[in-house]
């Protein structure tokens, strides 16, 4: 029978890391990597495992990198500290790494998002699939910085059951999480040889809340729906702001401070 590896990765999670490790104790190993937590999460983290490391922080993907070298299991799942394995995914996990013959070298998981205390269906959130359970001989971390993704050596198929995630505590985390994914995402740009234009900044914000509110049906999600799109057509335009802040930066060699 093939064994299974979980992966976490940690920074200051006391609070949800609990929930997140007892949704897999079944599994035959689990591996939390932290970066240097000051409050319980490593005594936590202990409580469930004795595969604790620490890892000065590598980035969103080189992180996981060095998590999964860490790892010994034919399959690895990958959950974020704010994330769990829902009843259906955990039953659906341990039938298919006891069934022989599977020919997947890794599988999409959707994802249910709690968002101001309600899970959020639309709004471009939903089903939100990530390949999170793959063959640990098959897969690697080929994201971009600050999102991390997964790549397998063979066919990918899907999981019906979710991955459960609380995302941000309140508004003001919310807009400091989104205000660092921003300032990633546009040395990733300037790093592409991509320049900043006017057009995008003026036009590209309100693009994305409009495309999140209705196209991706937002206004069914409720108040925290339109909060969702506000905060996308944040994103946006703090991403191309960046940009041009980083322009402005580049001669002076002060391009990358934050």
């Amino acid at each position: 029978m093939s064994k299974l590896s979980i992966l976490v990765i940690t920074l200051n999670e006391e609070l949800r890391l609990p929930a997140c490790l007892e949704s897999v104790r079944f599994a035959d190993e689990i591996v939390v990597v932290d970066s240097g937590s000051t409050d319980r999460t490593l005594e936590l983290a202990r409580g469930f495992t004795g595969k604790v490391f620490h890892q000065d922080w590598l980035g969103m993907n080189g992180q996981k990198a060095f998590a999964l070298t860490k790892t010994t299991g034919d399959w690895v799942l990958n959950l974020d500290a704010d994330e769990a394995a829902g009843p259906e995914l955990q039953a659906e996990v341990k039938e298919l790494i006891r069934r022989p013959g599977v020919q997947e070298a890794g599988f999409l998981i959707p994802r249910l998002t709690s968002y101001q205390g309600r899970w959020i269906r639309h709004s471009g959130w939903y089903p939100d699939r990530k390949l999170r359970l793959f063959r640990r001989e098959l897969g690697r971390w080929a994201g971009e910085d600050p999102h991390d993704q997964v790549k397998v050596d063979g066919p990918v198929g899907k999981l019906k059951g979710e991955i459960l995630h609380w995302t941000y505590e309140d508004l003001a985390h919310q807009v400091a999480a989104l205000s660092q994914y921003a300032w990633a995402a546009a040395k990733a740009k300037q790093k592409a040889a991509e320049r900043f234009r006017l057009h995008r900044l003026l036009l590209h914000p309100p693009g994305a809340f409009l495309r999140t509110y209705f196209l991706q049906q937002g206004f069914r999600d409720g108040l925290p729906g339109f909060l969702i799109a506000g905060m996308n057509g944040f994103y946006t335009f703090l991403k191309y702001a960046r940009l041009w802040e980083l322009e402005r930066r580049a001669p002076e060699g002060r391009g990358d401070s934050a």
